[in-house]
């Protein structure tokens, strides 16, 4: 007989009465167990051995759903399969954690939109003790404490560095550069011998000479990197160094920061020119931080 999930995960019905389902009661248990034990809704739902129903997988949304269901605290028509005192622990717990995720601050919202790790690209995630780590399951955690200030002031480093020194920054690349591909020359080609033996009209030579034309304008790139620069450089001019992050400035000059897995902070600007961050660890996860003079 087919499951009717309109009766909750762990019931089923029977001559018109609703019973329980012995392997799902056992499954019920098992999730309230888990969760007491401190396992994520997500591995609770990876572990489940018995299907939510005959065509549905389980997913965090349907363990969050049977935890907070009191219908297993027993009624008139459902049988009891919780505690009391069971189900009051574990969705206080659920609720305190809910409450306790982490918020990050406005002042840091930017600094999150901009910091992806540096080997996988993946943005970093924030813990609620501050703490800044890659939780990217292709990836790895850190083996360093990346704290809100130690993250914070190896970018106000880095942002010190070039107001002091602005030819950090300096970057030159050609406006626009043109490489003729094998079929731009064949068709020049063909031009120029039409004109030199006549074979064509003026009009049929001036519609070959425009496709030739749009052809190169396909291939002609345009690089912004000098406008870029000149930008960043009107924005440092004259200022002085800083005591606080400026986000405002952040959010003109840096368009991604990156975190290693060695704890090296890079800040990539609008240019593309890489300003590092080194910062030194030890064992008690204390840190200093120095900018290398070199962009790489």
């Amino acid at each position: 007989m087919g499951k009717n999930r309109t009766i909750p995960f762990g019931y089923t019905m029977q001559n018109g009465t609703i019973e329980t389902e012995p392997s799902e009661v056992l499954a019920v248990l098992t999730i309230f167990s888990e969760y007491m034990a401190g396992r994520s809704l997500n591995e609770i739902a990876r572990e489940m051995a018995v299907p939510y129903s005959e065509r549905t997988a389980w997913n965090k949304n349907m363990v969050k759903h049977v935890l907070e269901n009191e219908k297993y605290l027993g009624t008139d028509v459902y049988p009891q399969l919780i505690s009391e005192n069971v189900f009051r622990i574990v969705n206080e717990h659920k609720t305190a954690k809910a409450t306790s995720l982490c918020i990050v601050p406005d002042k840091l919202q930017e600094v999150r939109n901009l910091t992806v790790c540096k080997e996988c690209g993946k943005r970093l995630f924030r813990t609620k003790a501050e703490l800044w780590d890659c939780r990217n399951l292709d990836c790895h955690p850190y083996l360093f404490k990346l704290t809100d200030e130690m993250l914070t002031s190896a970018i106000l480093n880095i942002l010190n560095t070039v107001i002091v020194n602005p030819a950090l920054i300096e970057a030159e690349a050609p406006v626009s550069e043109y490489s003729p591909t094998s079929e731009i020359l064949c068709k020049q080609s063909d031009i120029d011998r039409a004109i030199d033996n006549g074979t064509k009209s003026a009009d049929e030579i001036r519609n070959e000479i425009l496709r030739l034309a749009e052809l190169k304008y396909k291939h002609c790139t345009y690089c912004d990197v000098n406008q870029k620069t000149e930008l960043l450089n009107s924005l440092i001019d004259n200022m002085d160094q800083l005591n606080t992050l400026d986000i405002g400035l952040l959010r003109s000059c840096v368009k991604r920061i990156t975190v290693s897995h060695s704890c090296v902070i890079e800040a990539e600007f609008i240019n593309g020119v890489i300003i590092k961050n080194e910062t030194e660890r030890n064992d008690d996860n204390g840190s200093g931080s120095k900018c290398k003079d070199n962009p790489s």
